[in-house]
């Protein structure tokens, strides 16, 4: 039997800018809202954007994954909702990035760019690689070679915007996610780059790693951290250096305990935390 997976759930829409601010807001008002028509109207959309609102909605967990014509926001939701309406703070950016590219069986495709892809590559490449690796998962039927392109044509314009002369950083169409700076471009040539850190905060990195290792965790190794299956040295395509940054800084905040010494190389939690604890932590302080 092969793993749950989905591709193509978002319609070939990706993810614009006030999308999420829309969903979360129609939900508050009316949780029967994606019953009818997808919530085309309530949200003044296409049908199948609407669809694509809702697929992102769960995609992230800002509401439930089961949730059927009824719904409501999630934790992360509320919180979102209420610190953050309008995801002006990267840092919202970032935790809805987390629940994108970790969640195997809702985004498969942004799962697997996140964990697997290392070399650099051409739209061609890419999509090539995501139908091998997507092969694992498909055990009835055909993979549809247009929804891979899809989905790798979604990716890749999630996180890339082309700055042409004619650029406009108001265009709706372009995904805020373009900023985070997880994707650049050389030629027809593509490659998943470290992000711009002034726009990760450490509490980004231990939210992720809370996400990864649950609340009940002790220890972690850093290696484990980095190549671990939704780590931050995944998720967010951390550099050895970068994660160890990180470390030494949430160290200094007293979350956790970093040991170097005779190549150990662990870490430990200092104090009890779940990843919305952390989002709240930074919340609240600025």
């Amino acid at each position: 039997m092969g793993k749950k997976y989905k591709i193509k759930g978002h319609e070939t829409f990706i993810l614009r800018e006030g999308w999420l601010t829309k969903g979360m807001q129609a939900v508050t008002e009316n949780p029967f809202v994606f019953g009818e028509n997808y919530g085309a109207d309530a949200l003044g959309v296409g049908t199948n954007m609407a669809k694509a609102i809702r697929y992102w909605m769960k995609t992230a967990g800002l509401i439930p994954d089961k949730s059927g014509k009824e719904s409501h926001l999630t934790e992360l939701g509320e919180m979102i909702y209420k610190m953050d309406p309008y995801l002006e703070a990267a840092f919202s950016l970032w935790l809805i990035h987390i629940g994108i590219a970790g969640n195997e069986a809702g985004a498969t495709s942004w799962y697997l760019f996140f964990h697997k892809v290392e070399e650099e590559f051409t739209k061609e490449e890419l999509a090539e690689e995501l139908s091998d690796w997507l092969g694992a998962y498909v055990t009835e039927g055909k993979l549809s070679e247009r929804s891979v392109k899809d989905d790798c044509n979604a990716l890749i314009n999630m996180y890339y915007a082309a700055k042409e002369q004619d650029y406009d950083p108001e265009d709706k169409k372009i995904s805020p996610f373009a900023g985070l700076g997880l994707l650049r471009k050389n030629g027809e040539h593509y490659t998943k780059t470290t992000p711009n850190l002034k726009l990760l905060h450490r509490n980004v990195v231990l939210y992720c790693m809370g996400y990864m290792l649950g609340t009940d965790w002790e220890s972690v190794s850093i290696d484990d951290l980095m190549n671990g299956k939704n780590s931050p040295g995944k998720l967010l395509n951390l550099s050895r250096t970068a994660l160890n940054l990180y470390l030494d800084e949430l160290e200094n905040e007293e979350w956790i305990t970093v040991n170097r010494t005779a190549g150990l190389d662990m870490v430990y939690r200092e104090k009890s935390f779940t990843p919305e604890e952390v989002a709240v932590e930074y919340y609240t302080h600025h």
